[in-house]
């Protein structure tokens, strides 16, 4: 019995989790199940010496 109050309490968390990330997904937060992932390589992409570089503080 108790194996079963814990299945049902995991699938209820679980469900919930997911009902709240479609909630954060539709608000614009997160990227979840809907509008899938972003293509990495359309992102644009910068050298790790211009990230790190000292000329851009004064």
């Amino acid at each position: 019995m108790d194996i079963v109050v814990a299945l049902v309490f995991s699938a209820a968390v679980l469900f919930g989790a997911d009902r709240l990330l479609l909630w954060l997904e539709s608000r614009g937060h997160v990227r979840w199940r809907r509008k899938g992932r972003r293509q990495l390589s359309d992102e644009p992409t910068a050298r790790l010496d211009s990230m790190l570089s000292d000329h851009t503080r004064r």
